[in-house]
């Protein structure tokens, strides 16, 4: 499938769905609409909704504030994630002490945690940004560990065969290895960075999305809060389409899935 046939594809599906929505929001169905506006609103006022926040510019700011949270959350629990999980997969004994402890924490609900961040730390972004640090770490964390544990053996011995020292095995046998591993958890996590920081702005903040769906939800404007859904989710996109970029620059030896084939 060629990549203009998928993109087009792609906008069919949301083109149908929001024309469902439209559909069952405004049109009776046996005399009853089947999906109250009140309650669900509509793509068009939803829609005018976004565009109101863009031409009056009051969005800027939020995105802003968001977007900062976010990339500091991703950054944070991503190198932290990287740097444990190879520590605990090249030192298992270290990994066999901690892992009840790892688990534990992991087990714990992030909300939970949010109101004890803005305890210690305000209603600054640093509690927004330590919740999201928490959600991040651990995807990444466990899929590096889980990389570098199974290198295969084989391809240890023979490095070491040619007299591979221990950093030139971390260099091209581990560190390639663990890198599939580490991207595929990274396109997760981008969306939990977001999640983090909305969260934790939408429990206590002046600002940000997660603040701008807190106040819409608050006199009940609905169409606010799927407004604030839609350009929560563009945003989560743009962000996965540059760790997509920085993918391809870095695994450009890792061959397609054609070249598999032939």
């Amino acid at each position: 499938m060629s990549r203009s046939t998928l993109l087009l594809l792609q906008l069919l599906v949301a083109v149908v769905a929001l024309a469902v929505w439209q559909f069952l929001t405004t049109v009776p169905v046996f005399g009853k609409i089947l999906l109250p506006p009140f309650f669900f609103s509509n793509p068009i006022d939803v829609g005018s909704q976004i565009v109101k926040w863009f031409s009056s510019g009051v969005i800027w700011k939020h995105l802003i504030i968001t977007l900062w949270e976010s990339i500091l959350a991703f950054v944070i629990g991503s190198v932290a994630g990287v740097l444990v999980g190879f520590w605990f997969a090249r030192q298992p004994r270290v990994a066999a002490v901690f892992d009840p402890y790892v688990k534990m924490i992991n087990a714990l609900p992030r909300v939970v945690l949010a109101p004890i961040f803005t305890l210690w730390l305000g209603l600054g972004i640093w509690s927004k940004v330590a919740l999201g640090v928490t959600l991040v770490f651990f995807i990444v964390f466990f899929n590096v560990y889980q990389g570098v544990k199974e290198v295969s053996n084989t391809v240890l011995d023979n490095g070491r065969m040619l007299g591979m020292n221990e950093r030139q095995l971390m260099r091209h046998v581990y560190w390639p290895s663990a890198l599939s591993w580490m991207f595929s958890s990274l396109h997760t996590s981008v969306g939990f960075a977001v999640v983090g920081a909305v969260v934790g702005e939408y429990l206590g903040s002046a600002a940000g999305l997660g603040y701008l769906i807190q106040q819409a939800e608050g006199v009940f404007d609905v169409a606010g809060v799927f407004a604030g859904m839609f350009v929560l989710s563009a945003f989560v996109i743009l962000i996965d389409m540059g760790v997509t970029l920085a993918e391809r620059r870095l695994l450009v030896w890792r061959p397609t899935a054609a070249e598999g084939r032939g």
